[in-house]
């Protein structure tokens, strides 16, 4: 946008969205990450700021340095365009984007607001050697289904991304062996700079998918000026998962000395509003927080230029959809917006039809609802009495020091199964909305590092917990949602592993036993007769039942009775 190819701003000399260069001389902030003193601001002189711009001015130029690292723009241009609710000015006024794109490019009234670079991608010679057979077969194998116009053909490799080093360093430090599918299509898509729908099943690297062209996003916008809020907003449901998104974020960030902080509830805002106020190009936040730190004024959104929505359809579930509204409309309308989800309910297609221009849309797999098929799942029909028996037979088949999590309906219930099982000598803790952060904090914790290998949570713990190694996922509780029960299952048979599910199903729990049943056959499970009957409206069989022998049947290891 109003840059040429080499990412120069051509409206940089006599752009009139800029005010005269007298008004602002005598504070002209230059900050270069490669300091020591990153985190501070130092004043420069007109002389030392036009020599700065200069070297800006064509990166490309420079020996060996990405595309991707250019900083065309002004650094200060937003600092006087300040509205009430840290929004900027106009942007009440503004029309629905054009979701399907068919008309013209829509025209957005931009006034005060300076242009920035979004399209990054430049296609390898790799991938332009690709034909439309090997397009097309690369993403049948690999369950791609796209839409939209002009969609980029999907990479195979990383260096087919055409990452900056200091990202190329990260992955390989990581020891990533290729994309995944939602990388493999979402990358080149994100990277082009058009607004994006990902609809994917959890643990398929879709995190990733968002952070690496966020981070080549942020090193080619101007620097914050002192006041500027984040350039890149990432809204999740939950504080765990906005936990978890900041821990990548900074990882794959450090290398370019992108700042990033996490704002969610249940803690003390003080440290949250001293990251904002220092400056962070990166803000990851549950919407409730954000909505209070904007109208006390402790940030605003007016330089936000990449915008993503994580588990939207989580959100929607949630009740979240007007804070949603609240927050977009604040943010500039010619932004980049990247729409994640898991599934794709009408609601979902409705909020991202009014706020999504023209979108580039990928489906790994299905969007109905799909449960991962590298997870074992093995449903056992049970009596309310019998359940904790099972549990604890079952557990003493499985436990080998594998981390395993099991899924309660209600807190109070999380909290009775966890002090039995520790009453009867098992290494347990709970984790739920109730419990301060700090507690929550330290129990995951203890849970990641295997001092405490068996976790009880309520679904506040479904969405968004990703430890690694977790091998076995207990439903002690059904869930009151096949989409509830599709996340918890998603907490194994993370990033390319195995991993086995159970789940107690109860009579009471009969309604959903048809729309089970369908996620079990399309993720190749077999259906016990017991759960097939209650499919096709029959009770519940009388006595007790038995997960079957381990590696055939319906169930493993030893009976349960």
């Amino acid at each position: 946008m109003y840059c040429n190819k080499n990412g120069i701003n051509l409206l940089r000399k006599h752009s009139p969205l800029q005010a005269p260069s007298v008004e602002f001389s005598s504070y002209r902030v230059a900050k270069l990450r490669t300091e020591k003193q990153s985190n501070s601001f130092k004043l420069t002189s007109s002389a030392s700021l036009q020599q700065q711009r200069r070297r800006r001015r064509n990166p490309v130029e420079e020996q060996g340095m990405s595309r991707y690292d250019s900083r065309s723009g002004d650094p200060v241009s937003y600092r006087d365009r300040r509205s009430d609710v840290g929004g900027y000015e106009g942007s009440s006024g503004r029309a629905k984007r054009d979701y399907d794109g068919g008309s013209s490019p829509k025209k957005y009234d931009l006034e005060g607001l300076t242009p920035f670079e979004k399209n990054f991608y430049v296609e390898s010679d790799a991938v332009a050697a690709m034909t439309e057979s090997d397009v097309e077969e690369y993403r049948q194998r690999r369950q791609i289904t796209v839409e939209g116009k002009d969609v980029p053909k999907p990479v195979r490799e990383f260096r087919d991304v055409g990452f900056p080093d200091y990202v190329m360093q990260e992955i390989l430090k990581a020891g990533f062996v290729e994309p995944t599918p939602i990388q493999s299509q979402g990358w080149p898509m994100a990277l082009k700079g058009r607004d994006l729908i990902g609809i994917a099943e959890t643990g398929s690297g879709k995190t990733i998918a968002y952070l690496l062209p966020a981070i080549v996003h942020v090193n080619a916008q101007p620097i914050l000026a002192p006041g500027d809020g984040p350039i890149v907003l990432v809204l999740a449901p939950t504080r765990e998962l906005a936990v978890q998104i900041q821990q990548e974020a900074a990882k794959f960030g450090a290398s370019s000395k992108i700042k990033n902080t996490c704002i969610y509830g249940g803690v003390p805002k003080g440290p949250q509003v001293r990251d904002l106020q220092k400056g962070v190009e990166i803000v990851i936040a549950t919407p409730g927080r954000l909505i209070d730190m904007l109208e006390s004024h402790h940030t605003n959104l007016r330089r936000v230029t990449y915008l993503v929505l994580d588990e939207a359809d989580r959100m929607l579930d949630m009740g979240f959809e007007p804070q949603i509204r609240k927050i977009i409309s604040q943010i500039r309308p010619d932004r980049q917006t990247l729409y994640w989800s898991a599934t794709w309910p009408k609601e979902v297609e409705q909020l991202a039809r009014q706020f999504l221009y023209n979108p580039y849309k990928v489906i790994i797999g299905s969007a109905d609802l799909t449960a991962n098929r590298a997870i074992r799942q093995i449903v056992e029909i049970v009596s309310e009495s019998q359940k904790y028996k099972k549990l604890v037979n079952l557990l003493e088949d499985i436990m080998d020091g594998s981390r395993i999590l099991i899924f309660m309906d209600t807190k109070k219930g999380c909290d009775q199964i966890t002090r039995q099982l520790r009453t009867d000598g098992w290494p347990a803790l709970s984790i739920h909305g109730d419990k301060s952060q700090a507690e929550r904090d330290w129990v995951l914790s203890e849970f990641k590092a295997g001092k405490s290998p068996i976790m009880t949570a309520t679904d506040v713990a479904a969405r968004g917990l990703d430890v690694k190694d977790v091998k076995f996922v207990i439903n002690y509780d059904f869930p009151g949602s096949l989409e509830d029960y599709v996340h918890r299952i998603g907490r194994t048979g993370r990033a390319g592993a195995k991993g086995t599910a159970y789940t107690f199903f109860t009579a009471a729990n009969a309604r959903f036993a048809k729309d089970l049943i369908v996620i079990l056959e399309e993720a190749g499970q077999k259906v016990s007769p017991e759960l097939a009957a209650m499919g096709r409206g029959a009770p519940p069989p009388p006595g007790p039942g038995g997960f079957r022998d381990r590696g055939r049947g319906y169930g493993g290891g030893r009976s349960w009775n």
